[in-house]
């Protein structure tokens, strides 16, 4: 008899401490801010729960934007796509803190050339800067209501052919030009005219190619030599340099020969700056891609960049196991405008992937001059 009570008890502990459990589990359950349909992967968990309300919001408004799931009638995202959103939102978000600094320096950087070196001694240079100097020094109209009026054409251009990111970005850097122009003071740093096309080149070209690294143009000739050689089917290179012929005769007629000398000197220290900012980049840049993600890549560039791709089949060379693993690696051809738009797009699908790019002298065929460029 005392053995059954024994027993009874113990079976009565157990029960107790079962019941016990039960209510502390469903009182967890019940506190946690996420339900257990909604509980993401066991790496994710901790990251959702931590998300701030006000950031979950400007990340659904600004990345997730249109993405939303058509069979879902509650427009809910996921916790895996609200965290995959907020990675995206990082990168945009520090890729445009990262260009608005090289666009303001390339802007200080132009305005310095122009004001300490090239307007108080009538130099010009090429393309649509060259245009403004030109007709500043012809008349008395302020350089940086020129800079505007000129690039305005090349503007709306760049929006038709690059799209409507670029033309703003472009739009904003040639305002700040401007600006920049009407308000800052730079010292007149030298009369002597060999240092002035040197020096004046330098600082302008220098402006131009940080505007481009931060994915803007402040001279919006190159914009036009792109969409010309899409339709003419000429190279860029032979569009610029008659461009620029066009610019130095008139200012060999209007300014003189001595001065048109001098500010092809100017041009051409902007030109080789310019191309030693972004890397000695050229017209055209082909890119090599190597990646575990190849096929959404792949996409990005066909369906948001308009360009065509070519894959190739090959095998990692390194591998941890022992086994060459097969990839498929792709290769496309871009502008050097496009950079940055492309190396946004694939850190977003895949940070660590393998790019090599290199410069092409020109291209012919294919949809790098059939397809309308978006950026």
């Amino acid at each position: 008899m005392v053995r059954k009570q024994v027993q009874c008890s113990n079976e009565n502990g157990v029960l107790r401490i079962k019941l016990v459990l039960v209510d502390l589990v469903s009182a967890l359950k019940s506190a946690s801010p996420l339900s257990p349909k909604t509980l993401p992967a066991s790496g994710e968990r901790q990251n959702n729960r931590q998300m701030n309300p006000l950031w979950k919001q400007i990340v659904i408004q600004t990345t997730l934007r249109g993405k939303r799931q058509k069979t879902n009638k509650k427009n809910r995202f996921s916790n895996f796509e609200l965290a995959k959103g907020y990675r995206e939102f990082l990168i945009v978000l520090k890729r445009q803190v990262k260009d608005f600094f090289l666009i303001a320096i390339g802007i200080f950087s132009a305005s310095f050339g122009f004001k300490g070196f090239l307007l108080t001694n009538n130099f010009i240079d090429g393309g649509a800067t060259g245009i403004s100097l030109l007709i500043s020094a012809l008349t008395e109209i302020p350089l940086y209501q020129l800079i505007i009026c000129v690039n305005i054409p090349f503007i709306i251009l760049a929006y038709n052919i690059m799209g409507k990111q670029f033309a703003i970005k472009t739009a904003l850097a040639i305002t700040g030009l401007s600006i920049c122009l009407a308000t800052v003071s730079f010292p007149n740093v030298t009369n002597d005219n060999l240092l002035v096309a040197v020096f004046g080149g330098f600082f302008l070209g220098a402006g131009i190619g940080l505007a481009i690294r931060g994915g803007a143009v402040i001279d919006g000739t190159e914009v036009l030599a792109i969409y010309l050689s899409k339709k003419l089917g000429t190279t860029i290179g032979d569009i610029v340099i008659l461009i620029n012929v066009t610019i130095f005769g008139a200012a060999a007629y209007f300014l003189g020969i001595e001065v048109a000398l001098y500010s092809m000197i100017t041009y051409l220290a902007a030109s080789k700056t310019l191309d030693f900012l972004v890397e000695g980049i050229d017209e055209y840049i082909g890119v090599t891609i190597v990646a575990l993600h190849s096929k959404e890549i792949r996409q990005m560039i066909i369906n948001e960049m308009g360009h065509d791709v070519t894959i190739y089949s090959g095998k990692r060379g390194y591998d941890q196991q022992g086994e060459a693993k097969e990839i498929d690696i792709i290769y496309t051809v871009i502008t050097r405008l496009e950079i940055n738009k492309l190396n946004t797009e694939i850190e977003k699908i895949e940070p660590t992937a393998f790019v090599v790019m290199n410069s092409v002298k020109d291209t012919k065929g294919g949809m790098i001059k059939k397809r309308p460029l978006k950026h």
